[in-house]
């Protein structure tokens, strides 16, 4: 492995391997939720906001490239505002505590 070769020459190995061990055994709070909540859930609603918005501009707009480019700026906006959404109910949430 590589980081056992970098570590091969170093005095101080034995230290870290110490301090990388203790890390690991840290109780805390889990960051599972906030790491979906945060980079999963976005995508998910832009992706499905998008797809609805295809739909619903389907017989509206004819044109191909400007429905597409609707749907995605009204996807984006969508997305934008559930973020926002979900800040100011973290922001309660953490004020609460």
């Amino acid at each position: 492995m590589v980081q056992e070769k970098f570590c091969e020459g170093c005095d101080q190995s034995n230290k870290c391997q110490e301090i990388y061990r203790k890390l690991g055994n840290v109780k805390g709070p889990s960051v599972a939720l906030k790491v979906i909540v945060a980079f999963l859930l976005p995508l998910v609603v832009f992706i499905v906001s998008l797809a609805v918005f295809e739909r619903v501009f389907a017989n509206s707009i004819g044109a191909e490239g400007l429905r597409t480019a609707v749907s995605v700026l009204a996807a984006f906006v969508v997305t934008f505002v559930f973020i926002l959404i979900i800040k100011v109910i973290g922001r309660q949430i953490s004020k609460s505590r």
